[in-house]
């Protein structure tokens, strides 16, 4: 059973996965701070000194009674919060990674297609076929 799991481990396929994997939770690192950092605060300085992160609705107030500035004071409170700012940020995560996804997968099918579209390399001739055609040559030279 350990030698089955190692040659699987060791599979080129398992290999990809765990590079695809962290390389995948790097661009999401990347893809939040896009979002949080540098799309979200312009987008919130437009729409009237917005902070999209601390976007949010109190359903049931907490002790102290709020209201509260940000939702890590209405969670210390105990208030219960609908976080609308943190969804919004998070769909366009989302669509921001999506979209990455759809360029690379639609790179890779675009070189997939020209692969199958090159002509095949014309096919050596068998031994017989070369034995044949010296045969024949000589035969010619007579």
């Amino acid at each position: 059973m350990l030698k089955e799991f190692k040659e699987f481990a060791l599979k080129g396929n398992v290999l990809d996965l765990a590079v695809g994997i962290i390389i995948g939770a790097a661009f999401g690192a990347i893809v939040s701070s896009l979002v949080d950092d540098v799309i979200m605060p312009p987008i919130g300085l437009i729409l009237g000194s917005v902070d999209f992160s601390q976007l949010f609705l109190v359903l049931k107030d907490g002790d102290p009674a709020g209201p509260y500035n940000t939702i890590e004071l209405a969670k210390e409170a105990g208030a219960v919060t609908l976080n609308i700012g943190l969804f919004i940020n998070a769909i366009i995560k989302f669509v921001i990674v999506a979209f990455a996804v759809f360029m690379i997968v639609r790179a890779f099918n675009a070189m997939k297609r020209k692969e199958e579209e090159a002509p095949a390399a014309p096919a050596e001739p068998s031994k017989e076929e070369v034995l044949l055609t010296e045969i024949r040559d000589l035969l010619a030279k007579k």
